[in-house]
């Protein structure tokens, strides 16, 4: 086994560099198996999700689904990154992805038999949320080992890049796998997604914890002392503070949730079928996040600070305002592209400051803080867009949801303030 490369030697850390984390070996072969392992999770949704609705035609298993998928991340993120801390973080990623290889193997097998049920599905779908939740701190505790506090944001701005080519191609690579070998043999076939990674782990050099100094032996279990002292740390730290009330309020207000509602803004820009145009809506903001990631990328542009993070939260708030605001179709798709952009931007700014600034025996505690702040509260956005959008429109729910966040991201502006100077001379 080789030891860890400390630092992308070829990269002059004094200039912007293009693609910085990729400059380092060891992470080009975790980004590659990591988008093998994120294309096999939205593979894995796109064919157990039709192959649900042909079974049951649910839309209450539809919404279980959702649900299932993110309040693990508000019950159990902290615990998870508490279990980040204290072992080899390679073993609790194999962990992950050998409940990702058996929910899928499972569903193949349920689904080529005709065996399914509404109670297996409702333990498959929890099983499958709980494999996220629990790769989550672990994954981000080895890039920060792989690459080092000088290039965190580079491989956090990549892996979300990577989950987001996930999000967009993962229906295209589902679909073309059901027409091909069927929606059966289609998960068999996605288990294998899954293997690289569970392999890599076994000779990766990095537990994440290497370059952790001066800590001796595991970090302690997670106590209610040990939480009360997770939420002192937090609520002393101004950046990790505003970064992670940033992540929660922007995942409670807005979401994901005008995705699922979709349909309805196709609706009402004309195109009621299921057509070009809606394939090109729904994939505006992937595809958004996708090519900014690779802009930001390319050119090394925005530095992470929470002055960066908090101006480019407020640019999304307006351009989410505006896209439930339109009646143009073609507005409302460069709309959505460049809110792709903007939330990958400060999100991975958010989650990069968190990861800096946290001290080193509590970072998977509050990269799990920050994780069920930004994911798990995405559970209700559904009723702040959704619910509320059956009442008064989903035209005028999302606007006001976005605009209530725009209130809250500009008061977190002001709070950011006065540390300013003291983030640039940092």
């Amino acid at each position: 086994m080789t030891s860890p490369q400390k630092s992308p030697t070829s990269v002059d850390s004094n200039r912007k560099v293009a693609f910085a984390a990729l400059h380092h070996r060891d992470y080009r072969r975790y980004f590659l198996v990591n988008l093998f392992s994120t294309m096999g999770d939205n593979i894995e949704h796109v064919i157990s999700y039709w192959l649900l609705f042909q079974k049951f035609h649910s839309p209450v298993l539809g919404g279980f689904a959702v649900i299932s998928h993110w309040t693990p991340f508000l019950f159990f993120a902290v615990y998870f990154g508490a279990l980040a801390d204290r072992h080899d973080c390679r073993r609790v990623i194999q962990a992950s992805q050998f409940l990702y290889a058996t929910v899928s193997l499972t569903w193949a097998i349920l689904f080529l038999t005709d065996a399914i049920e509404v109670w297996h599905a409702c333990v498959l779908l929890v099983i499958h949320g709980m494999a996220g939740v629990l790769g989550g701190p672990s994954s981000q505790l080895i890039i920060h080992d792989i690459v080092g506090r000088e290039y965190l944001q580079s491989a956090v701005r990549l892996n979300s890049t990577a989950r987001q080519l996930g999000i967009l191609f993962g229906p295209a690579v589902g679909g073309a796998t059901m027409l091909l070998f069927g929606a059966p043999a289609g998960l068999f076939i996605n288990t294998l997604m899954f293997l690289p990674m569970l392999l890599l782990m076994f000779v990766f050099p990095y537990t994440g914890h290497s370059r952790d100094e001066g800590m001796s032996g595991r970090a302690p279990r997670l106590t209610v002392q040990g939480a009360i002292q997770l939420l002192r740390e937090t609520s002393a730290n101004r950046t990790i503070f505003s970064m992670i009330l940033l992540g929660g309020a922007t995942s409670l207000l807005v979401g994901n949730a005008f995705q699922a509602q979709m349909p309805g803004f196709a609706h009402d820009f004309g195109h009621d079928k299921q057509d070009w145009a809606y394939s090109i809506l729904l994939g505006a903001n992937a595809a958004g996040a996708v090519l900014g990631g690779l802009l930001l990328e390319g050119k090394g542009l925005l530095k992470a600070s929470p002055w960066n993070a908090a101006v480019c939260s407020i640019l999304w708030c307006v351009t989410i305002i505006g896209f439930a605001a339109t009646d143009s179709y073609g507005l409302g798709v460069m709309l959505l592209f460049c809110a792709g952009l903007l939330n990958l931007a400060f999100m991975s700014m958010a989650q990069t400051l968190v990861q800096l600034r946290a001290p080193a025996q509590l970072r998977g505690r509050l990269i799990g803080l920050f994780n069920m702040s930004s994911n798990g509260l995405k559970a209700f956005s559904g009723v702040t867009v959704g619910v509320v959008g059956g009442l008064i429109g989903i035209h005028w729910s999302l606007g006001i949801s976005a605009m209530a966040l725009l209130a809250v991201t500009i008061v977190l502006f002001a709070f950011t303030i006065p540390g300013r100077r003291s983030e640039e001379a940092a």
